[in-house]
């Protein structure tokens, strides 16, 4: 790997941030090196050499990571190799299989604990450790704000599926099986083997869903190695990553080639690109937003529908496409990928592995042209997502409209509403409702506030009649996010959301609303005149939480449209490096 252009001198061990506290000749020096002898380690094995911490967020409970216990032995490896002290630190999970009610509620919690830990202890660098879904934007927003020499280790996906003759991809072939359930199409002996053989490794999930999409755009915003983010996660090279990620953030150290020369503002233009052009998950219009605000770059929802314009969906990767990213790994994985879009791409920036984007990509080759598309033969023309304007989403709202059925991106229908999700778990199935596949079904109080935490509800279920008549998708509007390997004519992050006022608390049963996917159109065909009426009878709902972390989650979260993070973090500031004594 080059080192052109990463940065300027190579700096002294006395410039090093941990020399603050071992360097110096006061007693709070001498207290700091007894007690690194109390750890066992000798001078030698860590004065004047960059402290590394390795953030891992591994736990017994996220099937995602219970694999990197192991891969920090790994990169542990590399930083000594390289002539580095590296230290372990365990961090909040996030695990998204088992978290309640959504690890979304805590993204911004393991984003503090990431920033405050790497600012308060003896750390020159730091290797992160992380791929379900909320950990890759909480480590990289904490890390932003610190601004450290930084290096993204994915955890990689999982192999994929098997049920009998079928090869399954988790979370989309979960939905589709679990439909053909209520179906009536099969029974509990087919869903006790799908059971079995749904997830069969450590990973996550291995589909272009949000774990796949964020860490393709932390590769894309140049914080991996090169292609890191679509290695298997039980694969001996995923191994080799994390000891060469190792390797790597000590040269960066020496070199102080600092997080915010990585994050620009074109880094974060080309992470719009990637996940756009991969039909990657709604989950990263949020994150990506958030990461951008921690990097001091304003990205918004018209960036993102601009840049889709502009860019076509070049993956055939489930839930849009046909393939798994075992496939796309060996087609070529993210530099191949990349290699297709080098015309829309700034490649003159640094990466952490090379001087420029280009070097990175320089020499990268597709091997399968129908996992990752030709320009001319595209999945899709434009982007995956679509970001929709209208009197029902003032402040925006998206859609995954390459994952929809096409009849459904320009419909009108009447509205059948559910004030929570529980409401219409109970009720969806009741033939009182009367639902046909016209009508538009509306989920409300399940955003950030109101959620809480945005849960992933947004692929409301389709009635049990409707699936048995083979209705397998429906145009379904709410406030909530759902899993990036969902599917369906879903739009999702309506802003405001409607626990806080927004349009959406006032849609009644029988309204008629317009979807125009081509038009970028959410429309309640309700005077504004009436809507005005029913706004005065509207009243705020109670808040959710009386005290601890959730009474600070809801006092200061930001709605989706503006990625969801808390005001206090999100907004510009100084923040002192500890006095280390």
């Amino acid at each position: 790997m080059s080192d052109t252009g990463t940065a300027g001198r190579r700096i002294a061990p006395e410039e090093l941030r941990s020399h603050q506290w071992y360097g110096t000749d006061g007693l709070r020096s001498f207290s700091h090196r007894a007690r690194t002898r109390q750890l066992g380690y000798l001078p030698e094995e860590h004065l004047g050499k960059p402290v590394i911490a390795i953030l891992n967020t591994w736990s017994d409970i996220n099937p995602c990571h219970v694999h990197l216990r192991e891969r920090a032995q790994a990169v542990k490896r590399g930083v000594w190799q390289a002539g580095g002290f590296p230290l372990e630190f365990p961090v909040s999970t996030l695990s998204e299989t088992f978290q309640k009610p959504t690890p979304m509620l805590y993204r911004n919690m393991l984003a503090m604990e990431t920033e405050e830990l790497l600012r308060s202890y003896p750390v020159d660098g730091t290797v992160l450790l992380g791929g379900c879904d909320k950990s890759t934007p909480a480590l990289l927003m904490g890390a932003a704000s610190v601004d450290l020499p930084t290096v993204f280790v994915p955890a990689g996906p999982m192999l994929p599926g098997h049920w009998r003759n079928e090869v399954l991809g988790s979370g989309t072939d979960m939905w589709k099986y679990w439909d053909d359930k209520r179906a009536g199409l099969i029974g509990d002996c087919e869903m006790a083997e799908l059971e079995n053989g749904l997830a069969r490794s450590p990973g996550h999930c291995m589909t272009m869903g949000t774990a796949s999409t964020l860490t393709a755009a932390a590769e894309a915003l140049g914080v991996t190695v090169p292609g890191a983010s679509s290695i298997p996660a039980v694969d001996s090279g995923h191994d080799r990553m994390a000891a060469q990620s190792g390797i790597r953030i000590v040269e960066l150290v020496w070199q102080q080639l600092k997080l915010s020369q990585i994050l620009t503002a074109d880094a974060y233009e080309d992470a719009v690109a990637t996940v756009l052009a991969l039909g990657g998950s709604t989950n990263a219009v949020i994150h990506l937003i958030a990461m951008a605000g921690r990097s001091g770059v304003k990205l918004t929802l018209d960036d993102f529908d601009r840049i889709a314009r502009t860019v076509p969906v070049l993956a055939n990767l489930r839930p849009g496409g046909k393939y798994l990213m075992e496939d796309f790994h060996f087609a070529g994985g993210l530099p191949g990928f990349l290699a297709r879009l080098t015309d829309v791409l700034h490649l003159d920036r640094p990466t952490v592995a090379h001087g420029t984007m280009r070097e990175q990509l320089d020499g990268a080759l597709v091997h399968n042209a129908d996992v990752i598309r030709e320009r001319d033969n595209p999945l899709a023309e434009e982007g995956g997502v679509a970001v929709l304007r209208g009197n029902l989403c003032p402040d925006g709202a998206v859609i995954k409209h390459i994952a929809a059925e096409p009849h459904l991106l320009r419909h009108t229908g009447p509205a059948v509403v559910f004030d929570d999700y529980k409401e219409m778990q109970r009720t969806i199935n009741d033939p009182a409702l009367a639902l046909t596949p016209d009508h538009v079904l509306v989920l409300r109080n399940a955003g950030p506030k109101g959620g809480p935490g945005m849960p992933e509800y947004g692929m409301l279920p389709i009635p049990d009649y409707l699936l048995k008549q083979g209705v397998r998708d429906m145009v379904r509007l709410s406030d909530a996010r759902m899993s990036g390997t969902s599917y369906g004519a879903c739009v999702l992050h309506i802003a405001p959301e409607s626990f806080v006022g927004g349009p959406l608390a006032l849609v009644r049963t029988g309204d008629q609303i317009t979807l125009d996917v081509e038009a970028r159109l959410l429309h309640l065909d309700v005077s504004d005149e009436e809507l005005e009426l029913r706004r005065s009878e509207w009243t705020e709902p109670p808040a959710r939480y009386g005290r601890g972390y959730g009474a600070l989650y809801q006092d200061q979260i930001t709605q989706a449209d503006t990625g969801c993070d808390f005001t206090f973090l999100a907004r510009q500031g100084e923040v002192p490096d500890p006095y280390a004594g």
